[in-house]
């Protein structure tokens, strides 16, 4: 039996991250995974999405490209040949973890991992041993029972290994992943009806987030969004999938589940190791990222707290040095949140939903897109940037971005709230003209009605 100082279950973007800095602080480090490197983040979620949306979205400019002065005809979408261009965008990241891990010394475990004690794991009849180990088993996508068992319905990941877009879809569930992947299909031409249980979707989100993105859905992109009623007596044949959602029966040729995700535990065999999930189903850790038991951590989706890939990056690394390292240091708290939809969300930090939950005093100011000199150059007018600040002390503690780049955007106002910046701080920073980033330095003035490029606020 082998013996390391930490083993990694799992290689998605908490665990290969996990397991190169642990080896770069010097221990010798193993990562076990039983599908492929990069886990569902790389192989069936935030990168292959991002490849589809990428051509969607220029294939979106495209059509709309005659108000730039641009005059095009003849553009089609070649689906396959999306999906072949994105399966080579995937394999190539692949083939760079694999690189990584290999120049980085650490020994690679293909299967399913078990403990057999807390410091002994068996890979499929091999035993491995570890000193402390790390879980980053991720999740997986839940799909609940009272769906039929039919090729015409899906989740997220068989959804991406289509060949050929239907015509119309509907999609169950107006979360983050049923947004973004609905947009995608609606600028591809499908036709996309997105049915959610709950009041809004993008509930998460400020109430003028949402009504942002939801109007362009609608108006822009064509999507239905019924929100408020469940999808009931569904069927699905060779034809059509059906359901219904109130008095109305709706049909399409695809339906797409997108409710949520469960975390991935099975074949653990945690109780072997003095461990067990809560009642939801998640390994419990610390701000440390350890577990109840003293060698045992868990990072990422598993651990039930915010489920992003670029966190379970954050914990990842700070596990990886807890484990190694004497003295433990707790992983940030400040995560940013970015949604593909058209157009993009960026949020980060205490949103005007949640101060109002802890009635907590604070000011805002926003700015729009259309104000701003690069926006309308670029032909991206529309949404805004949002400021939320501490009424008190003028501390920064939140912001919120819709529109073009807001994926990108959101870093400086992360980057500002970790900082601990005041309003008056960041408004006084020269930014550059003519960029988009100006709309925080633009929201920054609104916040205390100073804002150079809007109209003052009615008295």
């Amino acid at each position: 039996m082998e013996t390391f100082d930490v083993v990694v279950i799992g290689a998605g973007p908490g665990g290969y991250p996990a397991a190169i800095r642990a080896a770069q602080l010097g221990a010798r480090v193993a990562i076990i995974e039983k599908e492929k490197l990069g886990g569902t983040c790389l192989n069936w979620g935030c990168i292959p999405t991002k490849a589809l949306i990428g051509a969607a979205e220029t294939f979106e400019k495209i059509k709309h490209a005659a108000k730039l002065g641009i005059n095009v005809t003849g553009a089609s979408v070649d689906y396959a040949a999306m999906i072949n261009r994105k399966n080579g965008v995937v394999q190539e990241l692949r083939d760079g973890i694999d690189s990584l891990l290999k120049a980085n010394g650490v020994t690679q475990f293909a299967g399913t991992a078990g403990f057999l004690d807390r410091t002994t794991l068996e890979v499929g009849g091999t035993r491995v041993g570890a000193k402390k180990i790390i879980i980053a088993t991720g999740s997986t996508s839940a799909m609940p029972g009272f769906l039929p068992k039919h090729a015409r319905v899906v989740e997220s990941r068989a959804f991406l290994d289509i060949q050929k877009l239907p015509a119309t879809m509907i999609v169950l569930g107006g979360g983050f992943i049923g947004c973004e992947l609905a947009c995608m299909a609606a600028m591809l031409g499908v036709k996309v009806t997105v049915v959610e249980l709950l009041e809004d979707v993008l509930l998460a989100l400020d109430a003028d987030v949402r009504r942002e993105v939801r109007a362009h859905m609608e108006k822009n992109l064509g999507i239905r969004i019924l929100t408020g009623k469940a999808l009931e007596k569904i069927s699905a044949d060779d034809k059509s999938v059906r359901g219904s959602v109130g008095d109305e029966t709706l049909t399409a040729d695809l339906l797409l589940c997108a409710i949520g995700r469960k975390p991935v535990t099975e074949g653990l065999k945690l109780e072997n190791a003095g461990l067990k999930t809560n009642e939801r189903g998640y390994i419990e850790t610390d701000d440390y990222g350890r577990t109840k038991v003293a060698n045992i951590f868990a990072i990422g989706d598993v651990t039930g707290k915010i489920q992003l890939a670029h966190y379970a990056t954050a914990q990842g690394l700070t596990a990886a040095e807890n484990a190694v390292r004497p003295k433990p240091h707790r992983h940030d708290t400040i995560v940013p949140n970015v949604i593909f939809t058209a157009p993009e969300i960026g949020t980060v930090g205490l949103s005007e939903a949640d101060a109002k939950k802890q009635n907590r005093a604070v000011k805002t100011g926003k700015f729009r897109f259309a104000g701003l000199g690069k926006a309308l150059a670029a032909g991206e007018p529309a949404g805004f940037s949002k400021w939320i600040a501490d009424a008190a002390t003028d501390q920064l503690l939140g912001a919120a971005v819709v529109g073009a780049h807001a994926t990108d955007l959101i870093a400086e106002a992360t980057a500002a709230i970790r900082a601990e910046l005041t309003v008056t701080e960041l408004g006084r920073t020269i930014h550059a003209h003519p960029t988009f980033s100006e709309l925080w330095m633009e929201a920054a003035h609104a916040v205390h009605g100073e804002c150079i490029h809007a109209p003052p606020k009615r008295k």
